[in-house]
């Protein structure tokens, strides 16, 4: 047996046959509904069979621009526009886990912190919170991380313009940088190819 099947029985031992478990490209990754996504965790870095002890990183996803997977629970299926995404590490295993998390609300995506399961996701919470706008109940320090203080929005939402809403300078006049509505217009930009008469010509 493979460490990735011995990894997946573990997987469907403890957490039941009906643990929603996918396999692809030699990965699994699981599925957690948002009410057990702290009690989940917690288990899955406690268990002696399992033992992620290490969070390697935590993303939120948009998945607004196409349909979003449907997301098996026992109350029934319901897509969602966010998730959040874990990637665990078990260095005594030596064996790795993507676990996924839809948040149920579009309007106000909240997700608890898993900031006393693993203490590192602290600032890949707050670049979540920054970049996605998905908020981390709990969470001790709650701030933005990447984006400017008085920032308004999430830059890596699908609804957020590529150019932005506003757009700093400096005015020679107030001796000062300023804040002004973007200026920048809107347009496709084409490659421009340039090539010799005789380009792909055997000679």
């Amino acid at each position: 047996m493979t460490r990735l099947e011995t990894l997946k029985t573990n997987l469907l031992s403890i957490l039941g046959e009906q643990a929603a478990l996918t396999q692809a490209r030699n990965e699994l990754t699981l599925e957690v509904p948002a009410d057990a996504w702290v009690d989940t965790c917690t288990l899955l870095r406690d268990h002696a069979d399992l033992r992620f002890e290490t969070c390697i990183d935590l993303c939120g996803i948009d998945y607004s621009a196409w349909k979003a997977p449907t997301f098996q629970a026992a109350a029934g299926q319901f897509p969602h526009r966010f998730a959040v995404v874990l990637h665990l590490m078990s260095l005594k295993h030596n064996w790795r886990l993507r676990v996924r998390c839809f948040v149920p609300n579009d309007d106000f995506p909240t997700l608890p912190t898993l900031f006393e399961v693993w203490p590192s996701v602290n600032w890949f919470e707050r670049e979540a919170f920054d970049l996605y706008g998905i908020i981390f109940e709990n969470h001790p320090d709650l701030r933005r991380i990447l984006t400017d203080y008085g920032f308004i929005g999430h830059p890596f939402r699908k609804d957020f313009p590529i150019s932005g809403y506003v757009e700093m300078r400096y005015d020679t006049e107030q001796k000062r940088v300023i804040y002004q509505p973007v200026t920048i217009e809107p347009r496709e930009i084409t490659p421009r190819v340039v090539r010799e008469d005789d380009y792909g010509i055997g000679r």
